[in-house]
C-alpha cells in the first residue's frame, strides 16, 4: 500500500510539473528581458541592439533592457550570458566576434559552439576603409601603394582585440600582404575620436559607425567591403572596384541564449526577432546605417548555428596565420 501511495504521489508530481512547464511556455515572457551587448554603449553593435530590442519588446509585450558588458573583445559579455540562468530572460546580441573569439582566445571561459542556444541572425553590416580627412591618398589603389611604402609610419586604429575594426584591419593587412602599426583603443568611440582628430591615419570599421562621418566629410572613405555599392554611400566604391577583388568582410550579428534555455522561449524570441526585422522603423534606420535586416529564413536558430560554425572555420586560419592572439 505504501509503495502504491508513493507511486501515485510521484505520478501526481510529474503531472503538476508538466502542467507547470506548459503554463510557463504559454506565459513567456512575463517579466523584463535583459539583452547583453558585449561592447560599450554608443558603438555600432549597441546601435543595432537597441533598435532591435525596442521593436522586439513590442511583439513580446515585455521590455527588453540592453545592458552593456564590454571587455576582452566581447568575450566577457558572452561569458556572462553563458553562465546565466537558462530561463529566457538573459540573452546576448553579439557580432562576428562570437566566431573569431573561439580562436583569438586560447583559454576562453566557455565552449562557443556548445554554451548557447540560438535565436537568429540580425543583420550583416558592411565595413568601410576610411582615413583622417587630410590623409594624402585619394583612392584605394593610392592608399595601398602609400601604406606599403610607409608601413612603419602609417597607423591603423581599432576598437580593441576582437572588435570588428580589429578583424577588418587584420584582414586588410593580410590582403595587401603588409603589416602596419596598429593602435588599439578601448572601444569604437575613442578610436573614431582620434581618427577625427588626426592622431591616427586609417581604420576599417562598420558602416553603422562611419556613415555619418563619411557623409559629413569629417573622414575620408576609400571603399566599402560589400559586393555592390551602398545606396546610402553611392559615391564610395567597393573594395573590388579599388583593386581588392576578394576583400569582402561583413560584420554579422546574432542573438543567443544560455544553453538549456527552453525551446519554447528561443522559438518565441526568434518569432519576435523576425517581426522586429520587418518593422518599417528598423528597416529605415538600418538603411541609414548602410545595412539591411536579415531575412526571415536567416532570423532562425538553425541559420545562426550554421553561420557560426562556418565563420569559426573561416577565421581560424586567418588568425593563426597572423599570430595575433588575445591571451
Amino acid at each position: 500500500m505504501k509503495i502504491l501511495k508513493a507511486m501515485l504521489g510521484m505520478t501526481a508530481l510529474a503531472a503538476i510539473s508538466l502542467v507547470s512547464v506548459a503554463a510557463n511556455a504559454q506565459t513567456y515572457p512575463d517579466r523584463t528581458i535583459t539583452m547583453v551587448v558585449p561592447f560599450s554603449a554608443g558603438g555600432p553593435t549597441d546601435t543595432v541592439a537597441r533598435l532591435v530590442a525596442e521593436s522586439m519588446s513590442k511583439d513580446l509585450g515585455q521590455q527588453i533592457v540592453v545592458e552593456n558588458v564590454g571587455g576582452a573583445g566581447g568575450s566577457l559579455g558572452a561569458g556572462r550570458v553563458a553562465q546565466s540562468d537558462p530561463d529566457g530572460y538573459t540573452i546576448l546580441l553579439h557580432h562576428i566576434g562570437m566566431a573569431t573569439s573561439a580562436t583569438l582566445y586560447r583559454k576562453l571561459a566557455y565552449d562557443t559552439l556548445n554554451a548557447f542556444e540560438y535565436v537568429g541572425l540580425v543583420t550583416d553590416v558592411p565595413m568601410t576603409i576610411v582615413a583622417r580627412k587630410d590623409f594624402e591618398p585619394t583612392d584605394l589603389k593610392g592608399l595601398i601603394d602609400y601604406v606599403k611604402a610607409n608601413k612603419d609610419k602609417v597607423t591603423v586604429a581599432n576598437a580593441g582585440i576582437g572588435a570588428a575594426s580589429h578583424l577588418c584591419g587584420m584582414m586588410f593587412m593580410s590582403a595587401i600582404e603588409t603589416p602596419l602599426v596598429t593602435v588599439p583603443y578601448k572601444g569604437t568611440g575613442p578610436a573614431m575620436t582620434d581618427l577625427l582628430g588626426g592622431q591616427v591615419d586609417i581604420m576599417c570599421d562598420q558602416t553603422t559607425n562611419t556613415t555619418k562621418q563619411i557623409l559629413g566629410g569629417t573622414i575620408k572613405a576609400y571603399a566599402v567591403t560589400s559586393p555592390a555599392r551602398l545606396p546610402v554611400l553611392p559615391d564610395v566604391p567597393t573594395a573590388a572596384e579599388g583593386g581588392l577583388a576578394d576583400f569582402q568582410v561583413g560584420i554579422w550579428h546574432g542573438v543567443y541564449a544560455p544553453k538549456g534555455t527552453p525551446t519554447e522561449a528561443t522559438e518565441r524570441l526568434s518569432k519576435a526577432l523576425q517581426v522586429a526585422l520587418k518593422d518599417p522603423n528598423v528597416v529605415a534606420r538600418f538603411a541609414e546605417l548602410g545595412t539591411v535586416p536579415s531575412s526571415e529564413a536567416d532570423a532562425t536558430p538553425a541559420a545562426l548555428k550554421a553561420k557560426l560554425e562556418t565563420e569559426i572555420a573561416r577565421w581560424k586560419p586567418v588568425i593563426e596565420a597572423a599570430g595575433q592572439y588575445a591571451d
